[in-house]
């Protein structure tokens, strides 16, 4: 009994002491870190305060403004059917009907609404539904996947509020910005964060660049607005980088200088005119650019500068280093791409260059791009030159410079292609949009020419 009562009274004292350890060194740790008077540590000399500088944000004008020129854009499409499907029942029937939503930016008060590529794509109707739940049905005037900008238009029976387009070169990395879109079918909503990143990569594509945020965006954000506390429109909201599906920290927006240029060609030409400076730099973080010490320049390293070019009429060589367009400071090769890519042919640029450790400044004239991957197939093309198109004994088509792995073997290389399933192919933009039209349920026929100028066909299943 006595053993007892002596364990028993160990125990106590035990429990007492751990109690007593907890609330003296937790409990009052957790308090002194939650104290709102406790100094906080800056990374700089500038005696500041965090809490100091958010009370001096006011969000609710950009909100206000923006809100009402953000819409609810929802995509009918009817999916195809099974080959097996197709095989008992024919082609002519049998889709399945989906229903995608995102979102969209009125960009004029007749109606011009400016959203994501991918959330009209395959459409067979487009419907638009206002902050203030009127609903129209939308037409599509023009689209460019490799920006993922579409122009959609509506009837409005009234005078729409609209969001005019800001200048993104002037947002800063630390810069306030409002995600306003349509999450989850959750209408109207409105999430802050700030500029993480500009010209940011993600390694699909790199003649695309994106605004990095920290602003909360979700599915049914694409297409809608990023804005600056001032509610100018600086960007639309794209994608975001997770693993599950949904927000985790990161989120991507054209820049509006770029979405800007896709819709003004849209309008004005039906197409993007986009121009080039003809010059191509080695990827970072390669091998090559390690073993050469390209990772540790400050610039944009000419690796091949291509004929016929601006660049190459302006006297840009190989082995110049870029360090300033238009004197904007270029650090890589996306902060010059996302420049380039608000440009025009015919536009001029100032390059000023380092060559053998001596600054030089050339004034280039942007073209017209000649070559480029065509999607689905992958391959690349070029236009034809005067002296191709006299050796091939043809006005028209392009000539094919790259061809992937898997469509080796077909005899493709240095072909000229004429047509797709039947349509002609007169310069790069058209391949682009014959072979982006190619379905992958049905066959493909390409035409095209060899050397002797003989016509060839490859099908496709």
């Amino acid at each position: 009994m006595k053993k007892l009562a002596g364990s028993l009274f160990i125990a106590f004292m035990a429990g007492a002491l751990t109690l007593a350890g907890y609330v003296l060194f937790f409990q009052k740790s957790n308090y002194i870190v939650a104290e709102p008077r406790t100094p906080l540590v800056t990374t700089s000399a500038t005696n500041t305060s965090f809490l100091g500088n958010m009370e001096g944000v006011d969000f609710t004008v950009a909100a206000e403004k923006t809100v009402n020129a953000v819409v609810h854009v929802t995509n009918l499409s009817v999916s195809k059917p099974s080959r097996s499907y197709e095989w008992f029942y024919g082609s002519g029937r049998g889709g399945t009907p989906q229903v995608g939503t995102g979102s969209g930016v009125i960009i004029s008060a007749d109606g011009y609404i400016v959203t994501n590529n991918h959330v009209i794509a395959n459409s067979q109707q487009l419907q638009v539904t206002l902050n203030n739940n009127s609903t129209y049905e939308a037409k599509l005037i023009g689209t460019d996947p490799n920006f993922d900008i579409a122009l959609i238009k509506i009837e409005p029976d009234v005078a729409l509020p609209y969001l005019a387009f800001g200048d993104s070169d002037d947002s800063k990395v630390g810069e306030w910005v409002l995600a306003v879109g349509n999450p989850f079918n959750l209408t109207s909503t409105v999430t802050a964060g700030i500029i993480s990143a500009k010209a940011r990569n993600l390694g699909q594509s790199r003649n695309q660049t994106f605004i990095q945020t920290d602003a909360a965006v979700n599915p049914g954000n694409s297409g809608g607005a990023l804005v600056n506390i001032k509610g100018d429109l600086i960007g639309i909201n794209t994608a975001i980088t997770s693993q599950t599906g949904s927000y985790v920290g990161y989120s991507f927006a054209v820049p509006s200088n770029i979405a800007r240029k896709v819709v003004d060609d849209i309008m004005e030409y039906g197409n993007v005119q986009k121009g080039i400076l003809g010059i191509s730099a080695p990827r970072a973080n390669t091998r090559y650019a390690i073993e050469n010490g390209l990772n540790e320049i400050e610039g944009v390293y000419v690796e091949t500068v291509e004929e016929d070019s601006g660049a190459a009429d302006a006297g840009v060589t190989k082995g110049d280093i870029i360090k300033k367009i238009d004197r904007n400071t270029i650090r890589n090769f996306s902060e010059l791409i996302d420049y380039i890519n608000s440009k025009s042919p015919g536009d001029t640029v100032n390059l000023l260059v380092e060559r053998e450790g001596e600054p030089m400044e050339f004034e280039v004239i942007l073209k017209q791009r000649q070559r480029l991957m065509v999607p689905v197939m992958g391959l690349e093309v070029k236009n034809l030159t005067e002296a191709e198109k006299k050796k091939y004994k043809t006005d028209t088509g392009v000539k094919v410079t790259g061809v992937p792995e898997v469509y080796r073997g077909y005899g493709l290389e240095d072909k000229i292609l004429v047509a797709i399933d039947g349509k002609e192919i007169k310069n790069i933009q058209d391949a682009r949009n014959l072979f982006g039209a190619i379905s992958r349920y049905g066959k493909t026929v390409i035409t095209m020419l060899n050397e002797n100028g003989e016509r060839e066909k490859l099908i496709f299943q």
